[in-house]
């Protein structure tokens, strides 16, 4: 089996946590800034979490490599 190319966007986009969630930066500040609402700037300076749905459709098209490997429950080798 090939290996399955990354997306190039995605990488510079997305960064997956340690415990395998995908964070996402913030949309709509790049202009216009003036017409929007202080909150909004203000919570807008950091990144996100995006939802389940959202993270399983990165995850599984644009970042095949970054998923999570579920470890078994028998790691002591296979005695």
């Amino acid at each position: 089996m090939p290996k399955m190319k990354t997306k190039s966007s995605a990488k510079k986009r997305f960064k997956v946590s340690r415990k395998g969630k995908v964070k996402a930066g913030q949309a709509f500040t790049s202009h216009m800034m003036q017409n929007k609402p202080k909150s909004m700037k203000r919570k807008a300076r950091r990144t996100g979490v995006l939802s389940k749905a959202d993270a399983r459709i990165v995850l599984r098209n644009f970042l095949p490599y970054g998923r999570k490997v579920k470890k078994s429950s028998n790691t002591d080798g296979g005695a």
